[in-house]
């Protein structure tokens, strides 16, 4: 049967990010075991990205049936690029407590994290996201009931968060993983020349002192 994924972009969202899960999915369903659909969806038609050009997603969140999908993924972006906008807007964040209510697995991306604290699905259990010194953004997630852990990404049952773009491609093939198998996601990982990452970096905090 098809796993059907829905990528959830805010407007200002960050290319990088949203690749990682594009370009992962996309040759899941070319040379993985299970049948892989990706469907873009924002609030609003085009979309800019964090660096500005525009992205014209597949569909609008008002045309879905969230019940057809069994994952959701949500790319970060800049404050600066009007992410929160949307990112911490009441039908952006309904679309995640559909799929935490539906215990459906969901898997964030740097700041994308937030998100998932406003929805009100983060209290109580581990999580990260993209944190400077300073703290704000970490301030930000530990508000809303979260466990703030600085390392580069954090499972928590069928929660996935993590720490910035560079870490988008492993998150994604986490999630297919969750989706499908680990022997599947291991495999569209060789494929791609991902390589394995290393425990150490995984494990490292972003700044000396939290």
């Amino acid at each position: 049967m098809t796993k059907k994924v829905l990528l959830l972009l805010a407007d200002g969202f960050e290319a990088l990010e949203a690749a990682g899960f594009t370009d992962v999915f996309g040759w899941a369903a070319i040379d993985g075991s299970v049948g892989i659909e990706l469907v873009s969806a924002g609030l609003r038609t085009p979309l800019r990205a964090t660096f500005g050009f525009s992205v014209i997603p597949q569909k609008l969140v008002s045309e879905l049936d969230l019940s057809e999908f069994d994952a959701l993924a949500i790319p970060g972006g800049f404050d600066g690029a009007g992410f929160y906008n949307d990112a911490l807007s009441e039908p952006f964040l309904d679309v995640i407590r559909t799929f935490e209510t539906r215990g459906k697995p969901v898997a964030s991306v740097c700041v994308a994290s937030i998100s998932l604290g406003a929805a009100g699905v983060l209290h109580g259990r581990r999580a990260t996201t993209y944190h400077q010194a300073g703290g704000i953004r970490k301030t930000q997630l530990e508000s809303h009931g979260a466990l703030f852990v600085d390392e580069a990404i954090v499972e928590d049952d069928g929660l996935i968060s993590s720490t910035g773009p560079g870490t988008a491609i492993e998150v994604a093939l986490r999630l297919l993983a969750k989706l499908t198998s680990d022997l599947n996601a291991s495999h569209i990982r060789r494929l791609m020349r991902v390589p394995e990452s290393n425990p150490a970096w995984l494990a490292r905090p972003q700044v000396g002192i939290a």
